[in-house]
């Protein structure tokens, strides 16, 4: 569907395998606004976020404008704007809508005990959950990084290529396993370890399938508008409630904006009280 010499960024190959799964079936001179507009409201459905949906929405535009110029083939551009304008009026695209969901400690139980219970699950479900929260690592990540990336003597995993809005590639960064959050990292990757053969990628599973898995559970058991990615939020959170400065939180979850970590320090009157007193 789309010729490039480069290779593709994981989000970028999803949503192209999106469009291809979804409306790649449909002939070009045959894709209207409706067909897109079916296609937005779908990805919101399974979860996809209005800056995602937009970023779908793009590429398409880009792969009418590819088979136009290269293959001469006539494309409904029109329709790829009309669509967008429906798109922006139905709230599906758009800017990302920051999110300050945080799952309590009561939730995290419930589904730690699902998981636990439910054999059938390829996933360490409950293992990732708590890694995820100890470590701020977005669900891809978790599920890409490989043992020679664990430095087993320092603590520490590289995280390579981490999503980066000014450096698409090469961003490798180190993240430090810590116990800091209520979930202890290192302990958790040696666990891991403990139940894998130490070749290749640490947790070798699709990063889908652990989405997928956690919403399913989430709808299971009554547990409302929580995503797998507010579990970096949580993280996030709790590294400063733990006393970190923005800068050392920074270190952890790779942020390179600290802007962008002002959002994330929903700290409660009751949790600075807590922490002034350890401190005393």
């Amino acid at each position: 569907m789309y010729e490039s010499r480069k290779p593709l960024r994981r989000s970028k190959s999803y949503s192209l395998n999106k469009l291809k799964q979804d409306i790649g079936h449909i002939r070009i001179n045959q894709i209207d606004r409706e067909t897109i507009v079916d296609f937005g409201r779908h990805r919101s459905i399974e979860g996809a976020g209005p800056s995602t949906i937009g970023m779908d929405i793009s590429y398409l535009k880009t792969i009418l404008l590819h088979a136009k110029a290269v293959h001469g083939v006539h494309t409904p551009a029109e329709e790829v704007q009309l669509a967008r304008v429906a798109l922006n009026r139905l709230g599906l695209i758009g800017k990302s809508r920051e999110r300050d969901r945080r799952p309590t400690q009561e939730e995290l139980d419930k589904l730690f005990a699902f998981f636990d219970a439910n054999t059938r699950y390829l996933a360490p479900m409950s293992r990732i959950i708590r890694f995820a929260i100890a470590t701020a690592m977005r669900q891809s990540e978790i599920c890409s990084f490989e043992w020679d990336d664990v430095d087993m003597r320092r603590r520490i995993v590289t995280v390579r290529d981490r999503k980066d809005p000014r450096q698409k590639d090469g961003n490798h960064q180190k993240v430090p396993l810590v116990d800091l959050t209520g979930y202890d990292g290192w302990a958790l990757i040696n666990e891991q370890r403990r139940h894998n053969n130490n070749i290749g990628r640490a947790f070798p599973y699709n990063p889908r399938t652990v989405g997928t898995a956690f919403r399913r559970a989430c709808a299971d058991l009554g547990i409302d508008n929580l995503h797998f990615h507010d579990l970096r939020h949580e993280a996030t959170s709790r590294l400063f409630e733990a006393g970190l400065e923005i800068q050392q939180v920074a270190l952890v979850t790779g942020h390179k904006n600290w802007k962008m970590l002002k959002r994330y320090t929903h700290l409660t009157a009751d949790s600075i009280v807590a922490l002034a007193g350890s401190n005393s």
